[in-house]
């Protein structure tokens, strides 16, 4: 069977699975669920499943997506159901089709946030948040691959607003996903770096939807 793409969610506890666990608990669902995965050639085969963007620990999502390849024939409507009674809570496969763009072409994210303050007016923080990503320039401090070095992340950063709202603050954004990738703590991270009296007392992020170039829903 040709490659084929699921669609799924990772919430609630499976928030905390890692990103290795979760490839692991994706071939034993295939498993249990009766479907015989595809096995690379060579010496050291593998299934041939991969998840595009993988998550941080912690963060939840409402739209992931992964590829894969079954040995012999399958009804592409019986997956999603079958799949998810095979996975654990907090993961739910949502819908699974053949793919219509190569990964590459996945190019912004739209993410939701919170950001906690324990002590300090969240109205306040809220203004202070939409002056603080509002400036020109915001040069941080990245690990990459040849080490620490300094970026400017506001061209990653296509949309972005805050509400607050329920004694907190609510953050929406549009970020790029890849060349470059923001990954949305760095949101939180750069006002460590660069606004200490802004930065939350706690943060979390959902992804809500992925999107091609033209912000058309990525399939």
């Amino acid at each position: 069977m040709d490659k084929l793409r699921l669609r799924f969610k990772k919430t609630g506890r499976a928030v905390y699975i890692s990103h290795l666990d979760l490839m692991q608990t994706m071939q034993r669902a295939f498993s249990r669920a009766g479907y015989e995965l595809k096995y690379s050639e060579g010496f050291n085969p593998h299934p041939q499943i991969s998840i595009a963007l993988p998550l941080s620990v912690g963060a939840a999502s409402f739209c992931e997506i992964m590829d894969f390849k079954l040995k012999g024939e399958a009804y592409i409507s019986d997956i999603p159901a079958r799949l998810t009674a095979a996975l654990p809570e907090g993961l739910e496969v949502t819908d699974c089709y053949e793919p219509q763009r190569k990964a590459a072409e996945l190019k912004y994210l739209r993410v939701k946030g919170i950001f906690e303050y324990d002590e300090r007016d969240v109205e306040r923080m809220a203004q202070s948040l939409r002056d603080f990503y509002s400036a020109g320039e915001i040069i941080i401090s990245k690990k990459t691959k040849r080490g620490v070095g300094e970026t400017d992340i506001k061209p990653a950063i296509r949309e972005i607003g805050f509400e607050a709202e329920n004694g907190a603050v609510k953050l929406e954004a549009v970020i790029s996903a890849q060349e470059p990738t923001l990954n949305p703590e760095l949101l939180a991270d750069a006002l460590r770096q660069l606004a200490a009296d802004l930065a939350p007392d706690f943060a979390k992020f959902t992804r809500l939807e992925i999107y091609d170039k033209d912000m058309e829903i990525f399939r």
